[in-house]
């Protein structure tokens, strides 16, 4: 029996794979839901139920004392020692608790005007051209324009986020290069010099934004650290946007290539609530999520030994036939649809609140707004070369 994702014909890095891994992703649950790949030297897990019963599990985490981390002493390595994202409780707790109380679900959901207002503002200026690139038109620079609202970002600095963010979340795939080290130390370091100014006035001006409700926020008499502070920022900025960039443009694909769930959901907008967590199930934006075993851990008989990594692969339980019917088929009226793509426990995602509204925003305004809106004939769809962080390089479509 095969013990490497080589020996089953899998390679993540490969342009196929990258292209469409879920029918890879049936073939490992068939063959080994559960494997140890030595080349990777991790442990992947492809069920849904594994997924969810490890990511339920506190033996495992995302910090361990002697686990290789980034150095320190470099941007990226300060931002990932400070990050809520990296810390194990009693600090996970203490920084979450902070997080909640300036990123509450009623800023979240006062947010509401100000997205509709972004996204018929990004519509009228190609409503004329009768065709744009959904990504780079409407996808990208809306929940950028969101992001830097809720922080308080000044109009003339909106536009280095986004790159900020494309290079900071690089370090997150499988094995980043030295040139993406270089790239994300240098985007970390304006980033944080930048956030820290803003930092700086809003403690002497605070305003109705959420870099000043975290410099107030406190919780049991422990407030943020400036380094935590600028940390959280940058985490929501990457987590706030970079997902619900890919998650509006995997989604709205999925639309255009299932016109009977494209068309019944024009009829019916009701069901956009349900549309769009299927359109998170089914083509997930964040595939992997990587936990450190922190304590021995004998589970359906296989050794997870202290020290030792797993990936826990989201699309792949998003897709699996044993807890969704029909796993391939896309149903905008999905009723029942736990997916992974927030995760699970205590790292479940701070941002996801905001972005399932954007999401919801977003498609009522393209559908209201573009009754003809459709994929591009000539549409070339080409993936990023990234896998963790899944993505078009375009979507070209005409109305």
């Amino acid at each position: 029996m095969s013990h490497s994702l080589r020996a089953l014909g899998i390679d993540l890095l490969s342009p196929q794979f990258v292209a469409d891994p879920y029918p890879f992703y049936d073939r490992l649950r068939a063959a080994r839901p559960i494997l140890f790949d030595p080349e990777w030297n991790l442990w992947f897990f492809s069920a849904y139920e594994d997924i969810v019963s490890l990511l339920r599990d506190r033996r495992l985490g995302r910090d361990l004392d002697e686990a290789p981390k980034p150095d320190p002493q470099t941007p990226f390595g300060w931002l990932h020692a400070n990050s809520l994202m990296e810390k194990e409780p009693p600090d996970h707790t203490r920084l979450r608790g902070l997080v909640n109380k300036a990123f509450t679900p009623a800023r979240v959901e006062a947010l509401r005007p100000l997205i509709e207002q972004a996204a018929h503002r990004l519509l009228d200026e190609v409503v004329e051209r009768g065709e744009m690139d959904l990504l780079a038109d409407f996808a990208e620079p809306l929940p950028v324009l969101v992001i830097a609202d809720l922080l308080g970002v000044p109009q003339e600095a909106r536009s280095r986020l986004r790159p900020w963010s494309n290079r900071i979340v690089a370090m997150y795939e499988l094995s980043p290069s030295a040139e993406d080290a270089r790239h994300a130390n240098r985007a970390v370091s304006e980033f944080a010099a930048f956030l820290r100014g803003l930092a700086a006035e809003r403690k002497l001006r605070p305003q109705d934004d959420l870099i000043s409700a975290l410099v107030a926020a406190e919780e049991q008499g422990s407030r943020l650290s400036e380094d935590e502070l600028i940390a959280t920022c940058i985490l929501l900025l990457n987590a706030g946007h970079e997902a619900t960039v890919n998650a509006i443009t995997n989604g709205m694909l999925a639309l255009f290539q299932h016109p009977d769930s494209y068309a019944q959901l024009r009829r019916s907008p009701e069901w956009i609530k349900t549309a769009v967590e299927e359109m998170l199930r089914y083509d997930t934006p964040l595939q992997l999520f990587r936990r450190w075993v922190r304590e021995d851990v004998e589970y359906k008989g296989f050794f997870l030994k202290r020290g030792t990594q797993v990936a826990l692969l989201y699309g792949a339980g998003n897709r699996d036939g044993a807890r969704f019917p029909d796993p391939h088929g896309f149903d905008i009226t999905r009723s029942d649809n736990p997916h992974l793509t927030f995760g699970l426990g205590i790292h479940y995602c701070v941002g996801a609140p905001l972005a399932r509204l954007e999401m919801q925003v977003a498609v009522q305004a393209l559908l209201e707004r573009l009754p003809r809106l459709r994929l591009a004939d000539d549409a070339l769809l080409v993936y990023r070369p990234t896998y963790v962080i899944r993505g078009l390089k375009a979507l070209p479509v005409r109305f």
